[in-house]
């Protein structure tokens, strides 16, 4: 599909349930984890695609991308070292139609990917799913004490537009602390 042509409603029903292809490489200094796909991500094929979501100009403002990428040159993240994957592969309309067995269960399907992909950093973006799927439920944002083998791991606020708490400023400060960390180890 042309990333300028806006999926039909008939397209977005269809996607609910459907999966992204994980955005993975080796070598990577941090793989990104979304909470799950959003259906405009999963019928355009690019990893946070909806018009709204802010991790393409938070990746660039935060200085992981020397410019804001589309969602459509999402391949060039690699040569970044950075990688793109979610907790939960299903797509839906909102992060929320998914129940924390789903989470949890996620959790368990990442652990066993970062284990075989050995990232230096998995950055979770949403601290309320990271909380869920993890069993951590005082868990902040930043560095977190517990590690997936040698894979350090980082809470960031989700991207998402529909989250009002973080506006772009922030979002950029915030994962450029996760930039600077990633530079030095």
């Amino acid at each position: 599909m042309p990333a300028s042509r806006r999926p039909t409603r008939e397209e977005l029903d269809a996607a609910m349930g459907h999966t992204m292809p994980d955005l993975i490489g080796p070598g990577l200094r941090v793989l990104f984890c979304g909470i799950n796909p959003s259906l405009y991500s999963v019928v355009v094929g690019y990893h946070f695609a909806r018009p709204g979501n802010r991790f393409w100009p938070t990746m660039h403002q935060s200085g992981f991308t020397p410019r804001q990428l589309s969602p459509s040159e999402q391949g060039a993240l690699l040569g970044f070292g950075l990688g793109i994957t979610n907790v939960v592969d299903r797509a839906t309309a909102t992060a929320d139609q998914l129940d924390d067995s789903e989470l949890r269960s996620g959790a368990k399907s990442l652990e066993a990917k970062v284990r075989r992909h050995r990232p230096r950093f998995l950055a979770v973006l949403g601290v309320g799913a990271y909380r869920t799927a993890f069993a951590r439920p005082k868990a902040k944002l930043g560095l977190q004490p517990e590690t997936l083998g040698a894979t350090r791991l980082w809470v960031l606020p989700n991207p998402s537009g529909l989250n009002a708490h973080y506006q772009l400023p922030d979002l950029a400060r915030l994962f450029a602390q996760l930039r600077h960390a990633a530079d030095e180890a």
